[in-house]
Formats: structure tokens, C-alpha cells, sequence
């Protein structure tokens, strides 16, 4: 028994030095002189791998490499601005050939630029907006009149005093005139408006509602100064408008409350509303002065719009069937009436 384990002993031994595997060279020296020493790798290759061993070539074939057909999106980070850019033209049209009925050729357009930068961001809410509107119609017959025409600038700043309430403190600020000259047709000589004749302003601080949607917004201002210009002096010697004559502005304190809403009533339908209520303190309290804008907007595709609107304006300060004599003596003053008017049109419509 003894002998038979030294036996195996000596033949593991034997067997184990003989099988040893020659020592491969995986360093040498750099053929560099110098008193600093580059030692360089050299590849190594291993004469037995493991079952589980993974080779992989570091080196990138070329002729293997494939072009990035989609691209990533790039971060963009979150913005709390909200931009409204919007370009529109409508167009209505009556044309007649031998028509038993009677008629005249017909064609009106209005052009349109709406623009607002909105800001909203935890307690801050900082709303601007420019509405241009200017329409002309030629008919068959009489020269070119002026159908619409409106320029308005609004601004309101808001601040809340936590993220739960819809309520804010608001400064307000409204601005409103018009392009060109206005007349009484067929009368084309006397004016009865023009730029900045009248000029609106209201300038006030109050409070508003705006709830998490942006399509609601109310706004109610207790103290308000609103201020009327008629720089043209042959309309400020008139005292039209409501300024005392050989005056360009007037200016009232009073009550104001303001409202716009944005909805959508049907597919591809929206309606939008806006709406001014003013009553003076100090002249004529309790007499309210209404602007009130509504409107449909019939979306057909991306670019093709039919449009539905109205526009309802009583003030005051504005006289019709004022009566003068001759010498410029005032007859009769003339009393406010309500003013209307209704807008029906296909267009196109632009928004980036």
C-alpha cells in the first residue's frame, strides 16, 4: 500500500513538469534610448480559452458602418410663454348675370392679425394681445368704403398669493383706435372719426379669475381711469365723442368689468367671446357702456376658415341725429344708440 502511493506521487510530479506551458514574453522593452524606459503591450494570445471567454475586436470596420437615419429630439427645456401668431384674410363675394331680380357685383375682404405673448408661471401671470382687423368693400357702381376697422392693444398683469387659488391682483391696462378715416356715406368730405380720434384707454388695478385652463378669464376692477382722445382738432371743436369742445381728452373714473372666454362648442367649432362692461362714477353712474364681441370660427382644414360674428357697442359719449344750425349752434344733442355689427365670411387662416 505504501509503495503504490508513492507510485502515484512521483508520477504526478513527473507529469506536472512536463506539462507545464512555455512562459510567453508579454512585455518588452522599447527599442527608444533614453534614461526613460517605454515599456509597450504586445498581443497576447492565449493557447487554451474558457468555455464562457467572449472575444471581441475593438477595432471599427468601416465598411460595416450604417448612417443615423432618425435623430434623437433634443432636450428643449420647458417654457412657460405661450405664443399666438395668426394671420387670417375673409372674403365675401356676390356676383350677378343677367339677373332678372336686380342686384349689384359685390366683393368685401378683411384682413386680420392677432398676436399675444402669454406668461404663466406658479404666482405670475403676465397676459399681452394685439388685434388688428381693416376690411374694405367695392361695389359695382360706388367707390371703395371702408367695412371694418380696429386696432386694440391689451396688457394684464397678475399676481396670486399661493398655487391653489384662481384669484389674482391685476393691473389692467386697454388701448383701442383705428387706422383711417371714418365717414357717414355717401359723404366722403366730413370724417366722423379717425386715428386716434377717438383713442381708448382704460388704465385700472383690481382682481381676476383665471382658472387652470387659460380659455376663462374674468376680470373686475373697482377703480379705473378711462381716458377718451380726439386729437383731430375740426372733431375736438365738435366736442365729439364726449370731450368739451376745443379739448383732445377726457377722462372718467369709474367701474369696469371684463371677460373672455374660449371654447370649443362642436368638432371643429370654436367660439370665443369678448365682453366690456364700464359705468362712470362720477358723471353718470349706474349708465353702463357695452362692448361685446362673439364669434364662431368654422374650422374646414389646416388653412380654410369660415367665420360667424357679431359686434354690439353702446357708449354714452357717442351722439347720433345731433342737430346743428348753421352758426354752430347745437339743436338737439342727439341721443346714444346701440351699435351692431354682423360679419359672415370663408377665409384662410395662418397660425405659426
Amino acid at each position: 500500500m505504501r509503495l503504490n502511493c508513492f507510485l502515484i506521487l512521483f508520477l504526478t510530479v513527473f507529469l506536472s513538469a512536463n506539462a507545464q506551458v512555455t512562459q510567453l514574453r508579454a512585455f518588452e522593452i522599447d527599442s527608444t534610448d533614453g534614461v526613460f524606459k517605454i515599456i509597450r503591450i504586445k498581443d497576447v494570445k492565449l493557447k487554451y480559452l474558457t468555455r464562457n471567454a467572449k472575444l471581441t475586436d475593438p477595432r471599427t470596420v468601416l465598411n460595416k458602418v450604417k448612417p443615423v437615419n432618425t435623430w434623437h429630439n433634443r432636450f428643449k427645456p420647458t417654457s412657460f410663454w405661450k405664443k399666438v401668431n395668426k394671420f387670417g384674410l375673409n372674403i365675401s363675394e356676390v356676383a350677378f348675370i343677367n339677373w332678372n331680380a336686380g342686384g349689384d357685383n359685390s366683393i368685401t375682404g378683411i384682413a386680420s392679425a392677432d398676436f399675444a405673448r402669454n406668461y404663466k408661471f406658479r404666482y405670475l401671470n403676465w397676459n399681452n394681445e394685439i388685434q388688428l382687423r381693416y376690411g374694405v368693400n367695392a361695389q359695382e357702381g360706388r367707390k371703395l368704403r371702408k367695412s371694418d376697422d380696429q386696432i386694440r392693444l391689451s396688457t394684464t398683469l397678475s399676481f396670486r398669493k399661493d398655487t391653489i387659488t384662481n384669484w389674482y391682483y391685476s393691473v389692467k391696462a386697454n388701448f383701442g383706435t383705428q387706422f383711417s378715416n371714418g365717414y357717414k356715406y355717401p359723404d366722403r368730405e366730413n370724417p366722423i372719426s379717425r386715428f386716434m380720434s377717438p383713442g381708448y384707454l382704460f388704465v385700472g388695478v383690481g382682481t381676476s379669475y383665471i382658472p387652470t385652463k387659460d380659455n376663462f378669464n374674468l376680470y373686475i376692477s373697482p377703480v379705473t381711469m378711462k381716458s377718451t382722445f380726439v386729437l383731430d382738432e375740426v372733431l375736438s371743436a365738435q366736442g365729439a365723442f364726449g370731450v368739451e369742445k376745443g379739448k383732445d381728452v377726457f377722462l372718467e373714473l369709474g367701474f369696469l368689468i371684463t371677460n373672455t372666454w374660449e371654447t370649443q362648442i362642436a368638432e371643429n367649432v370654436l367660439m370665443n367671446h369678448r365682453l366690456n362692461l364700464y359705468t362712470d362714477y362720477l358723471r353718470s353712474f349706474g349708465n353702463i357702456d357695452v362692448d361685446w364681441e362673439l364669434n364662431f370660427n368654422l374650422k374646414v382644414n389646416q388653412f380654410l376658415t369660415a367665420n360667424i360674428g357679431t359686434h354690439i357697442i353702446f357708449d354714452d359719449d357717442i351722439k347720433f341725429d345731433e342737430d346743428i344750425a348753421e352758426d354752430g349752434t347745437i339743436i338737439d344733442p342727439g341721443i346714444p344708440r346701440i351699435q351692431f355689427k354682423q360679419l359672415l365670411g370663408v377665409g384662410l387662416l395662418y397660425s405659426f
